[in-house]
């Protein structure tokens, strides 16, 4: 009996080792279909070689010889490399550099496709010296049935091998190469590569970043990969990459590494999604085992990005992927990141364990930047952690491919089509006639000038030389804003004759205000009357004045005893005697007597933007009248930071220093803190601002910068749309600051709760949709991925166009139903009408024409 137990015993431990065995066999065969591809298209030449070529990762490339049949020219002109000219070239090029063939005449390879889609097209070149040919010197062009890959190529770098990698899409049953040499040169090729690649591997869509949505048509577009980067891992060559890919490091391209940790795990930990399409053909499982992602919060600095730069050609948009795998996070649901291309928000919040499920698992996304929104002949990726209150403060990349795709010429080097024909923004020919026509107009120009300067030069003053001034006869040439501005003023010339004040404090002497004595301010305001007094701030108190011509004025008189107070007398002085704008508070004078520092503006009337808002019994202002006014005060914001002569940061952008005048036109006021600040500049200061509206970063880094402004008039923003204080202690602890709090309950899609109710149900919602995203920018915690204040105007601009059209709409319903029901009521006492039907007739006519002329001529604003 016992006997017969130990035999079944090892047998059923045969049957299990069995199954575990046929188990293994089983996963092990699911991986290897998963990571491997039999592509349907595949042609490997070595060009050039007499022999075939077979390379470390087992591909073999077939000769010359093997391939006459593929190419449409019968010359044979191959070249070897020589040792004697050459002893050996770089280590970088592999055994396909060894060889090349030369086309003296246009030539073409002709490859049949037995299956169409995406094809991989590889082509090598190296300029191997040759007694007969200058290869360095031969400059052709390359292109395929539909699209143009090379034009006028060179590779006159004779100490470095070229390597160019395409994705096109083919539907044609014959696919042609074709090598077009430009006249009297030649064109080579080492190697080319025409394979299939998977269908999965690109598919039709992405996100689309400016503006953010949905892009659809990549299968019409030829792609140029640009970069193939393993974030935080080693190279990955061609043997170990399931498409024969080659991945470079990220050393290069991060640009704040020291905020930066490489992390890797086994390649055998990575996992793919069970369903969908990402299998390892889209990445190898070596690039989803390396990452890189941010040092410990508490050493360095919480809030800031993870970023790579890489190099691009201007005028393509670009199809950027993102691999990311989560293989720092101990627990699911807890690493929450945002993604930023060129500083646009691409994904806000990305949980990778929302996405796959599990960790250490694949992941990757799509994006497509178009050809408006690089710049500066770069793209910035960055990740960055969401700052939610959940979560690890943290982010992570895995690999980066930039991919540059075709243009509206179906081109991938410059604006000639295959045919030929120049499709570029404007043809040379056009170029040269518009730069003609430009260059005669203005030599016109020039010459009715000089002409009209020698007429007023016989006709100037005869006391022109004791006056020494040019204005006087050059006025006529002057903007209306330089007259207006300076009739805006009196003659008086005390401020360049008051050379110094009683303190001694030393105020510039380069501006036009008009100085006005002690004595005046005290009459002008009823011996500083506390009934007079329209505003408080941290420079003193301001006085409602009446000059001696009836003129109101506003005065703000300074306490005088702190260098604070001194120190922003001094600086709205001085900034606000070089600053003119419609959108900026014009300083009419100064008083510097008697110990007192007293600054007079032009009065406005209807006074600060947040009395209007909330905590006053003043009439309720439309959101068509807010946008407004925010236009305005942005409009003043970028004439500081862009129109002045000297970049400027106000430093205390917030509603009581938005002012509106009679017709409620708004004015930026307040500069005492203000600091000329360069663009893209930062300044080290000390921090100054306002509660609530402070920029964080700006707290945290005591640097300055222009965005910090953009941060304070995003809290603006905000605070116009809920109509409540920015800061409010007795509130929950969450709702004390406006902006957080808003912001969170966009995040949740609840911001109607917060937003103003007296005005929410008037607001267009794609108004409202473009004003908060312009807003939430605003608000980016780093000061990179904040817009400029060009930006932010045009976007509050869009916004107000929105909501007219939605308003004239509106009202254009209205008018229909009103007309639709007076017809129908008309049509109800037909029966007892006995007048003439013809007049019947033409009363419906004249009013469906007024309506259709309503309609003909309705038009966005």
């Amino acid at each position: 009996m016992e006997v017969e137990n130990k035999v079944i015993i090892v047998k059923l431990s045969n049957f299990v080792s069995s199954l575990s065995l046929i188990l293994h066999l089983f996963l092990f065969t699911l991986a290897k279909c998963d990571s491997s591809f039999s592509p349907n298209v595949n042609y490997l030449i070595d060009c050039g070689s007499s022999h075939p070529t077979q390379l470390k990762d087992g591909r073999i490339f077939k000769s010359d010889r093997e391939t006459t049949s593929l190419l449409s020219t019968t010359e044979d002109l191959h070249i070897s490399l020589n040792s004697n000219l050459s002893p050996s070239i770089p280590s970088l090029s592999l055994p396909l550099y060894q060889t090349a063939r030369v086309f003296q005449e246009e030539s073409t390879y002709s490859f049949y496709i037995s299956k169409s889609g995406r094809l991989w097209i590889r082509l090598y070149f190296f300029p191997l010296p040759d007694p007969s040919f200058n290869l360095t010197s031969a400059v052709f062009s390359v292109q395929t049935n539909h699209h143009v890959l090379l034009h006028e190529f060179s590779a006159w770098n004779n100490d470095t091998p070229v390597f160019k990698e395409y994705l096109v899409n083919v539907s044609d049953s014959i696919f042609s190469l074709e090598f077009k040499p430009k006249k009297n040169s030649f064109a080579f090729i080492n190697a080319i590569e025409v394979v299939s690649a998977p269908d999965t591997l690109i598919s039709d869509s992405a996100t689309a970043l400016s503006p953010l949505g949905e892009f659809k048509g990549l299968l019409n577009s030829a792609l140029e990969v640009s970069y193939r980067i393993n974030v935080g891992g080693p190279v990955i060559t061609p043997d170990n990459d399931t498409l024969s890919r080659t991945w470079e490091t990220d050393g290069s391209y991060n640009i704040f590494p020291q905020g930066s940790v490489n992390v890797s795990v086994s390649n055998k930990s990575i996992k793919y999604p069970r369903t969908g399409i990402l299998t390892p053909l889209i990445a190898p499982n070596s690039v989803y085992a390396s990452a890189v992602h941010m040092k410990d919060a508490r050493v360095m600095e919480p809030n800031f990005n993870l970023s790579w730069v890489v190099n691009v050609e201007s005028g393509y948009s670009y199809l950027i992927r993102i691999h990311f795998c989560d293989i720092v996070s101990k627990s699911l649901n807890r690493l929450y990141f945002n993604v930023y291309i060129n500083g646009i928000e691409g994904v806000s919040s990305l949980d990778l364990s929302l996405q796959t499920k599990a960790l250490a698992t694949a992941f990757y996304k799509d994006f497509v930047l178009n050809a408006f929104s690089i710049t500066s002949g770069s793209i910035l990726v960055q990740v960055g952690p969401a700052n939610l209150q959940h979560g690890m403060t943290d982010a992570i990349a895995n690999g980066i491919e930039v991919m540059k795709m075709s243009n509206n010429a179906d081109s991938l080097d410059g604006f000639f089509s295959v045919d030929g024909k120049y499709k570029g923004p404007s043809s040379p020919t056009k170029a040269i006639k518009i730069f003609a026509c430009v260059g005669i107009a203005l030599a016109v120009t020039t010459m009715l000038l000089l002409a009209m300067i020698c007429i007023r030069w016989k006709k100037r003053p005869q006391d022109w030389e004791t006056h020494n001034r040019f204005s006087s006869w050059l006025l006529p040439f002057h903007s209306a804003r330089m007259v207006s501005s300076k009739s805006s003023f009196r003659s008086s010339n005390a401020f360049s004759s008051h050379k110094s004040n009683k303190h001694g404090h030393g105020v510039s002497q380069k501006g036009r205000e008009r100085f006005f004595p002690f004595s005046e301010m005290l009459q002008a305001t009823n011996n500083f009357d506390e009934k007079k007094v329209i505003g408080i701030g941290g420079f003193g108190k301001v006085y409602l004045g009446t000059l001696e011509d009836g003129t109101k004025v506003a005065i703000k008189r300074g306490s005088g005893s702190s260098e604070q107070g001194i120190n922003e007398f001094r600086t709205e002085l001085e900034m606000l005697s070089k600053l003119r704008h419609r959108h900026l508070v014009s300083l009419m004078g100064f008083c510097d007597e008697n110990s007192e520092m007293v600054l007079v503006y032009e009065y406005m009337a209807n006074g600060p933007f947040r009395s209007h808002l909330y905590g006053s019994n003043l009439p309720l202002l439309s959101w068509e009248k807010r946008l407004e006014i925010c236009i305005g005060a942005a409009r003043g914001l970028h004439y500081l930071h862009t129109g002045a002569a000297q970049s400027i940061t106000h430093r205390d952008v917030k509603t009581t220093n938005i002012l509106l005048d009679e017709n409620y036109v708004a004015k930026v006021s307040d500069f005492g803190l203000s600091k000329a600040v360069p663009e893209k500049a930062q300044v080290s200061t000390a921090v100054k601002g306002s509660l609530g509206y402070l920029d964080p970063e700006y707290y945290r880094t005591q640097q300055l910068t222009q965005k910090s402004d953009i941060y304070s008039f995003g809290v603006v923003l905000i605070e116009v749309l809920c109509a409540r204080p920015v800061i409010c202690p007795t509130l929950p602890r969450e709702e004390i600051n406006l902006a957080d709090w808003a912001m969170a309950q966009h995040r949740r899609r609840v911001l109607n709760e917060v937003i103003d109710p007296r005005i929410i149900k008037s607001i267009s919602p794609q108004s409202l949709n473009v004003f908060v995203q312009i807003a939430e920018r605003c608000l980016s915690d780093s000061g990179v991925d904040r817009p400029s204040v060009g930006d932010v105007l045009w976007h509050l601009e869009y916004a107000l166009r929105l909501q007219d059209d939605a308003t004239r709409i509106k009202e254009l319903d209205e008018k229909i139903e009103s007309i639709v029901t007076n017809e129908c009521n008309d049509n109800d006492n037909v029966a007892g009408h006995s007048g003439d039907p013809a007049s019947d007739v033409s009363n419906s006519t004249d009013a469906n024409s007024a309506l259709f002329s309503q309609i003909a001529n309705f038009q966005g604003r």
